[in-house]
């Protein structure tokens, strides 16, 4: 099946719509009904889940646990879209609030998504630094104690890791 970039450009934009409301809910569990019900998901640091009820239980444990329950937001760098090959691949800013003295971190990420149609994909790759991102949550973490805003999680985070 074939696509336009523009039909594959507009599903991504809806897809990213939809990702902000899950980051101002705090609900993640509808992230896994953007995708095919035999999607994959490649996440080179945590594995590769596969159909939507592994996507969703990997998404909702993530995103509501630190770090990733602190990013404000998933704003894109710039994104390419290659119509034959049905994917989409853009650079993925993911910023964290400011920890307490003004501090601004963030790590980015390329994402690949597959189109599949219906406005769904039926693969998601993100590619990463994990060491980069992790001393960046560190660093978030020592910031954030030393300046009172951490709770429990970030705390846990920190003496889980050697913090």
């Amino acid at each position: 099946m074939s696509f336009t970039a523009d039909e594959i450009t507009e599903a991504y934009a809806a897809f990213h719509a939809e990702v902000s409301g899950f980051v101002e809910t705090g609900d993640w569990t509808g992230y896994a009904d953007l995708f095919t019900p035999d999607a994959e998901y490649v996440e080179h640091a945590m594995g590769t889940f596969r159909g939507r009820e592994e996507i969703r239980a990997w998404s909702v444990r993530t995103m509501t646990s630190y770090p990733g329950r602190l990013m404000t937001g998933f704003p894109l760098s710039w994104q390419v879209v290659d119509a034959d090959a049905a994917r989409l691949v853009c650079e993925v800013r993911n910023p964290m609030p400011d920890p307490g003295d003004g501090t601004v971190l963030e790590e980015p990420n390329i994402t690949i998504m597959t189109y599949a149609g219906d406005g769904l994909f039926s693969r998601e790759e993100d590619v990463y630094n994990p060491l980069r991102f992790h001393e960046m949550s560190m660093r978030w973490a020592r910031i954030a104690v030393a300046h009172g805003r951490a709770d429990e999680d970030v705390v846990g985070y920190l003496q889980r890791f050697g913090g």
